[in-house]
């Protein structure tokens, strides 16, 4: 289909203009947006490589699965009932790996001389459904640039630019506005270009006043520098880094408790002084400048992203076969939105650990002396906490 440069819409064109200030150290080529009407989506290609991303359920993509309303009152939730199988996207990993072997890290890199570009695409769920029933849209564009650069930095990658993908039915300039600047607000908050995006407006493909987004980062690290767990050792220690609430994962889940809750987004979250909205469109933490600081000092193993899948799926994923990890119940403060979400759900703690990132948004693997460092510098700027640590035995437990 034909493309049109950023001018097809003068005033779209006019709102992202304004908004957008790459950070004064890179000098990127002119800005491209484009609009598509009623288009296919693209496929990026680096030579016969194909850059993949393992998502937030610890798989590639995410399903969007109806929801099921077989729950009565009395019964648990859990996230497949929820209507996501976490571990039929994990089985889509295991297919796709056969025919695309070294996929399932947190970004996928790809060789540039003495480097690796590190490469992450995300969305933000059905998040965005609360986005639309709250009308809170200034934020989600934070949640879609944190959810790749997250990723990419596990690797230890500093992100170099983001692109944005922005679909709806019918473009409200406004509302795609207040969207842009989000993910404008992200990308300084990461230090990284805005390089493009594509705004597609395709006729009755979305519900009125709805939208879709996705976004796609790309970051590099020396090759000599990367962090890939591959010298994680039993007795090494994790350090938590603290998230906002929900983050971006989990929200089907949510939405059904928040169903059977019988309270609505206005509601104040029990004992506190927020709404639910407040609480649940809370943005996501973008963790870059924290993590590359700590990394430039030394120390860090491995790095896990708590996404979708929680502790249970996610910290495995950066440990060499036959570790393990223990995490220490009440090592942290776990924000009273997850405490409210299990009981007004009835969730089991395994589901909760599995869905959630339970307070905890980011888990560095680290060496002893590297933790206490960590740890005593966390009682100034930032936040960190001793959760656990790396043991001999595949899986993790909770004590």
């Amino acid at each position: 289909m034909p493309t049109t440069a950023f001018g097809a819409n003068t005033e779209l064109s006019r709102c992202v203009a304004g908004l957008i200030r790459p950070p004064s150290d890179q000098n990127p080529t002119p800005i491209q947006r484009s609009t598509r009407i009623n288009c296919a989506f693209d496929r990026v290609f680096n030579g016969s490589q194909r850059l993949r991303q393992s998502t937030r359920n610890h798989r590639r993509r995410v399903l969007s699965v109806s929801t099921r309303n077989s729950a009565n009152e009395s019964e648990s939730l859990t996230y497949k009932e929820a209507g996501v199988d976490i571990d039929a996207g994990s089985e889509l990993v295991r297919r796709i790996a056969k025919m695309a072997p070294g996929i399932g890290g947190f970004g996928g890199l790809f060789p540039l001389g003495d480097s690796y570009l590190v490469a992450g695409t995300d969305g933000v769920g059905t998040k965005l459904k609360l986005a639309f029933e709250s009308g809170i849209h200034e934020t989600i564009g934070i949640d879609l640039v944190a959810m790749s650069v997250n990723d990419i930095i596990t690797s230890g990658a500093k992100p170099l630019f983001f692109l944005d993908y922005f679909a709806t039915s019918h473009l409200d300039v406004d509302l795609a506005e207040k969207v842009i600047k989000g993910i404008v607000d992200g990308c300084q908050q990461s230090d990284c270009a805005l390089l493009g995006g594509e705004t597609a407006e395709m006729p009755d493909f979305y519900a009125d006043g709805e939208y879709d987004l996705s976004g796609f980062a790309v970051g590099i690290v020396k090759k000599d520098s990367v962090i890939d767990g591959r010298d994680i050792a039993a007795g090494d220690v994790l350090i938590g880094l603290p998230s906002s609430g929900v983050h971006s994962n989990g929200f089907s889940l949510v939405r059904r408790v928040l169903t059977r809750s019988g309270l609505s987004l206005e509601h104040k979250l029990p004992g506190e002084d927020v709404t639910l909205g407040e609480a649940l469109m809370a943005p996501t933490v973008i963790y870059v400048k924290q993590v590359l600081d700590l990394i430039s000092k030394g120390g860090i193993k491995g790095i896990a992203h708590i996404t979708g899948g929680g502790f249970t799926d996610n910290i495995p994923r950066v440990f060499p076969k036959g570790l393990g990890a223990v995490i220490h119940n009440n090592t942290w403060e776990v924000p009273s939105v997850f405490k409210w979400i299990q009981e007004a759900g009835r969730i089991e703690d395994a589901e909760m650990r599995r869905t959630f990132n339970m307070g905890i948004g980011m888990v560095l693997v680290v060496s002893k002396e590297a933790s206490y460092r960590i740890l005593e510098s966390g009682n100034g700027a930032y936040k960190a906490y001793w959760i656990g640590e790396v043991v001999s035995g595949e899986g993790v437990s909770y004590h």
